[in-house]
């Protein structure tokens, strides 16, 4: 049978994904992209300092990001000399914005698939949030359709968490959590101006000054959220896990891994960075190259020449494409299929031994869960992958914020060339974010991003094989193959933001 499980909420932007079920099996399943953007169109002939404005546009949940790989860009096109306190400054804010958003895909968009949320009925505390809880979700259960200040039903028909107190704490940290994404958010606007779109974010640095307030402000916040990532969201994603350890072999993708890294440690464009870039292919890892990431178009609905590298895409719109079925282009790596995220973040630096708190915690919870490495391709390593990462940039920028020099500069001297052209990568929240731009006389001739879900939710190729989703949800059982809630675990567990994805 066919089912469209479309559209599939808790997650950014509007998502279908059609399957096809026997004998009780996902057969087939192609992520589509139900909507068209054009940020590249309209970036061209503007003024090369409103890129890193307009792409943060992009996505309201990740928008720092899009900054940041745009400032790159443009540093790589001027060849910018950056001070240190303009390379920490990038790393504080996108750090920061990182944070707020795993906690936001933990609890918000992902915890109600294993959390039942009718438990709260039998709560009997005095706890006025989970009272106010308590009284919407039994609105909802009387009125027969979802109360509009509390998201939480209807759910799909499935297993969920049994015990009671667990499910009750989950709640009342999916409560809580929102209060800390407030002060992550907060952070990063000390230095990014404002949340969520920065108006302090530029190639070369920040205009905000690294004054001691601030600074000793920020680590405060940073101090709070930290806490609770190690006292409250990590044993959450344990007891998630004690509860469901079929999700460690459900959900896997089955091609390679790909990250830029995260945060330079210096200001060489070239630089170490606190998680290291690389492409994991048959268990090796191998440097990033560019030029060996292309487009193929045969299945999106694009009439565009196909399977172009990233400075030679171009944009044309066909709504009508005859075998197309998404807005979303499909990258590959030299031809190959990868998944991008945190999982493809932790992998590539754990294969290469690169940070010592990763492996430290990898092995700690591979231990715990009785796995192997290999299996945090999967549902549940996914959100362990998310966690370790909380944990990791936390402590991070908490060293971090304090090389700021307050007294130093915080922005290069920025000179436009007649023509250049320039990359800029890094690791959003959900995976790696590429941006391209091209200058001529002094204006962007093209701009081009490839951002994460455009490689995790990416239809076929041209040679037929379909993207990481769309290979993670092939092969797996479903009980009720019209609600499929398995298959909206291993969505959720990539995080999609199609509103990037179709940029």
């Amino acid at each position: 049978m066919k089912v469209d499980l479309g559209p599939i909420t808790r997650i950014e932007g509007h998502l279908n994904i059609h399957t096809s079920v026997d004998n009780g099996v996902i057969t087939d399943a192609q992520c589509v992209g139900e909507m068209f953007r054009g940020f590249e169109v309209f970036l061209q002939g503007r003024d090369p300092l409103d890129a890193q404005q307009i792409t943060q546009r992009i996505c309201g949940v990740c928008p720092y990001a899009h900054a940041i790989a745009s400032s790159y860009a443009q540093e790589n096109a001027y060849q910018l000399e950056v001070p240190p306190n303009g390379r920490i400054l990038h790393n504080l804010i996108q750090g920061a914005n990182h944070l707020y958003d795993y906690l936001l895909q933990f609890y918000q968009l992902s915890a109600l698939d294993f959390v039942d949320v009718t438990a709260i009925l039998k709560y009997q505390g005095k706890d006025t949030d989970l009272l106010h809880l308590k009284g919407w979700v039994q609105a909802e259960l009387a009125s027969g359709k979802a109360y509009p200040a509390a998201p939480f039903l209807p759910r799909l028909s499935g297993n969920y968490i049994s015990d009671t107190d667990l499910n009750i704490g989950a709640l009342k940290h999916y409560l809580e959590s929102m209060k800390i994404q407030q002060k992550a958010n907060r952070a990063s606007a000390i230095f990014g101006g404002k949340f969520p779109h920065s108006t302090a974010i530029f190639p070369g640095g920040a205009t905000q000054t690294p004054s001691i307030d601030r600074i000793t402000n920020y680590i405060s916040l940073i101090k709070e959220v930290r806490d609770f990532i190690h006292n409250t969201y990590i044993p959450d994603i344990v007891a998630v896990a004690g509860g469901f350890p079929d999700y460690w072999n459900i959900g896997a993708s089955t091609g390679g891994f790909l990250s830029y890294g995260l945060m330079p440690l210096s200001s060489d464009r070239n630089s170490e960075r606190m998680l290291a870039p690389g492409v994991l292919l048959d268990g090796t890892v191998s440097p990033v190259d560019f030029e060996q990431i292309t487009q193929d178009i045969n299945h999106s609905k694009y009439s565009s020449p196909t399977g172009l590298k990233v400075r030679d895409s171009t944009l044309t719109p066909d709504p009508h494409k005859q075998d197309a079925y998404s807005w979303i282009k499909a990258p590959r790596y030299n031809g190959k299929m990868v998944e991008v995220g945190a999982a493809a973040r932790i992998m590539v630096d754990y294969t290469q031994g690169h940070n010592q708190a990763v492996k430290k915690l990898v092995e700690t919870f591979a231990g715990m869960a009785n796995i192997q490495p290999s299996q945090l391709n999967s549902v549940l390593g996914r959100h362990l992958c998310r966690a370790i990462c909380g944990a990791v940039i936390a402590d991070f920028l908490l060293a971090e914020a304090e090389r700021l020099d307050p007294q130093g500069p915080t922005m290069a001297d920025i000179t436009i060339p007649a023509s250049a052209e320039g990359f800029g990568a890094t690791e959003a929240s959900r995976g790696g974010l590429l941006h391209y731009i091209q200058i001529e006389n002094h204006k962007i001739q093209r701009y081009e991003c490839v951002v994460p879900t455009t490689w995790n939710a990416s239809p076929q190729d041209d040679q037929g094989n379909p993207g990481a989703m769309e290979t993670a949800l092939v092969g797996t059982k479903v009980q009720n193959p019209e609600e499929q809630i398995e298959a909206l675990r291993i969505v959720h567990s990539f995080d999609p933001c199609i509103a990037c994805a179709v940029h």
